[in-house]
């Protein structure tokens, strides 16, 4: 059982809309996103970019970060994406270690 949790945020390469998450697995979550393997928000709008993570060792803490996240407004999400992603570059190649 892993005690790594990432909150994260998937981007549309063309709309811009982003979706904050919550997984113990950000390779296989951020997978199923990119093929789009199963449907909701993500599969809908196109969004296969990984453009910003962080790790947490408390689920608890990683939810309560996730649902903070999801009430900000765009701006602040644009901030924190850019804050260390300016060029929002998909970063699935960095966490499958192929980048």
């Amino acid at each position: 059982m892993s005690n790594t949790y990432f909150v994260y945020i998937m981007a549309s390469h063309h709309t811009g809309t982003v979706y904050i998450g919550v997984t113990n697995d950000l390779v296989r979550r951020t997978h199923e996103h990119r093929e789009a393997l199963s449907a909701g928000f993500t599969k809908r709008h196109g969004l296969k970019k990984l453009v910003w993570f962080e790790v947490h060792e408390d689920i608890e803490q990683a939810i309560l970060r996730e649902k903070r996240i999801k009430k900000w407004r765009r701006d602040w999400k644009v901030e924190l994406i850019e804050e260390n992603n300016p060029d929002w570059r998909d970063l699935w190649w960095e966490i499958t270690g192929q980048g």
